[in-house]
């Protein structure tokens, strides 16, 4: 007897599953393409034996039972191969005779997943609905004295800074006592955040990396893209392309070898160095790549044997507090690009933000700070950090900005958030929020697998297996049998498609506010929420 028949304490049924398949027997043909697609081998073919009463008026005395066996679908019930609902088995079906359901009972497999002692883990995020951007309003509305209403023909400077902004004279005496200005680099307010080569498929990373160099060289969009930690290809660093790209170093220095030693070789130096100190899905925690995602080319790439699961440790194994951050990582980076490069950090969302934040108001080398808020991440995360750990982003990139307001330098340090943005389809009312209440740019990541890619995760626990490398869709595998099924060229496209989008959209919001040539960052006083208690912690406007 299969385990998957055997009753043991742990046995679950199909009802017990949170996704069952729904499969119509004559309809279906047979043709095996369901059970070739199906990323966790939830279905087979199986061998049925079913009674058919059959009378013969003729024949009185003969038995009515007959039993015919036929060929059909089964659904395997052990928790390694559950349904997850991606649902691509019924994409690929000529006949539309197979389906994932949703069950209508509570979800039991949960209890049945940790049998090997191992948390359970999952590839998506939250995506609660009803959050506090989603419930933001743009209240402030000049109808007489900007004659531009039509976003259309509306003159909007669509670039935010990214680097240390000095006033001119600052400077100039930094010049004489240093001999050198803080980089300042110009881009667009709308960052991919980082998502490592590793963690994505190759297919997904080439299609990102194409969509970003069409939007920069093409329509003249200065769009950038961090690359996680993990490295990046060599022929990249070694490419005209490397200025659109943010190199991303972490605490387990993943791929750093292959960056420092192409340094020489670099036609370009990237657009910025950002040095991750935590992430919205996973604060304090460190992120693994499981090993059925490190394969030869990405073993080769991070400097490991392949084969082997990458844990990345939860701190910089070096580095001990944030003012040695500044002092050792900070300042090395600078050193290593001749001080050509914004170098910044970036942080979870937490209460501990603003001691982090207040040590590089002191120190002239730290360009910017990314903060992730607590619905972050795309992959790496355990449920129990990402349901019960973080910050919230808008209140904790609001105290941040006041901070800044208080010390007088909210036009010097660059703020950049991320976490959540455009989870429910509203990113471009989101972006516009987050940089009304502070930054001066906004980072995403699953929202961009999502719509470039068709990710298919939820918190209806609809496949989210980005972690174990079985990506239905092929976004996050790295085995070519299932990447392969996604072209990057319509990536490329997607992306293309998706800024586009979200600039004419980001711009019908923009123009009615009255402001002509620059992003209304830290304009407060043109947002309004339904909830006073929520107004009073981020400082807007309470409107009913």
């Amino acid at each position: 007897m299969s385990t998957d028949t055997k009753i043991i304490p742990s046995s679950l049924a199909i009802k017990d599953l949170p996704w069952q398949i729904a499969w119509d027997k004559d309809k279906c043909t047979l043709c095996g393409r369901c059970t070739a697609v199906c990323p966790v081998n939830a279905i087979e073919l199986g061998v049925f034996r079913k009674r058919v009463v059959e009378v013969d008026i003729n024949a009185p005395r003969q038995p009515g039972n007959v039993f015919k066996t036929f060929n059909g679908i089964r659904q395997r019930t052990a928790p390694a191969y559950s349904c997850v609902g991606c649902a691509m088995c019924n994409m690929v079906c000529p006949n539309d005779c197979i389906k994932p359901m949703a069950s209508d009972e509570a979800d039991k497999l949960k209890f049945h997943l940790n049998q090997g002692g191992q948390a359970e883990r999952r590839g998506g995020r939250r995506n609660d609905p009803g959050g506090v951007l989603d419930r933001i309003k743009f209240i402030r509305i000049s109808m007489l004295t900007d004659p531009a209403l039509d976003a259309g023909r509306h003159e909007f400077e669509m670039r935010t800074l990214l680097g240390r902004i000095y006033p001119p004279e600052q400077n100039m005496e930094m010049l004489r006592t240093h001999g050198w200005i803080p980089p300042v680099r110009e881009i667009y307010p709308l960052i991919i955040g980082g998502m490592s080569f590793g963690a994505l498929s190759p297919t997904m990373w080439e299609g990102l990396q194409m969509g970003v160099a069409y939007l920069n060289e093409e329509l003249g969009m200065p769009v950038r893209i961090c690359t996680g930690e993990g490295g990046c290809p060599p022929r990249l660093l070694r490419s005209r392309f490397l200025r659109y790209v943010i190199l991303q170093i972490a605490s387990g220095y993943f791929g750093w070898d292959e960056i420092i030693h192409a340094i020489p070789e670099m036609q370009v130096d990237p657009c910025a160095i950002e040095i991750k100190y935590g992430q919205g899905a996973k604060p304090g925690d460190g992120g693994l790549l499981m090993w059925h995602k490190v394969n030869k080319l990405i073993a080769a790439i991070r400097g490991v044997p392949d084969g082997v699961s990458l844990p990345s440790p939860p701190t910089h194994q070096t580095q001990y507090s944030i003012e040695e951050s500044v002092a050792k990582m900070i300042q090395s980076m600078y050193m290593a690009w001749g001080f050509r490069v914004p170098v910044y950090p970036k942080i979870s969302g937490s209460s501990t933000a603003l001691a982090v934040l207040n040590n590089l108001t002191r120190n002239p080398y730290a360009a910017g700070l990314a903060i992730d808020g607590e619905d972050g991440g795309t992959g790496a995360a355990y449920n129990v950090s990402m349901n019960h750990m973080g910050h919230p982003i808008a209140s904790s990139l609001r105290d941040c900005y006041q901070n800044l307001v208080s010390l007088g330098q909210q036009n010097e340090i660059p703020l950049f958030a991320g976490g959540g943005v455009g989870k429910n389809g509203n990113l471009a009312a989101n972006a516009a929020a987050l940089i009304m209440l502070g930054a001066s740019g906004v980072q995403i990541g699953k929202s961009l697998m999502q719509s470039a890619a068709g990710c298919l995760g939820s918190e209806t626990r609809r496949c989210n297996i980005c972690n174990i490398g079985r990506c239905p869709k092929g976004i996050t595998s790295q085995d070519p049998r299932l990447y392969r099924r996604l072209d990057p060229d319509d990536v490329a496209q997607r992306v293309v498609d998706v800024f586009v989008s979200f600039d004419t959209e980001f711009r019908k919001i923009v123009a009615p506010l009255g402001r002509s040539t620059t992003l209304p960052i830290g304009m407060s006083d043109a947002l309004g929420i339904d909830d006073k208690d929520i107004a009073e912690r981020l400082k807007i406007k309470y409107v009913v």
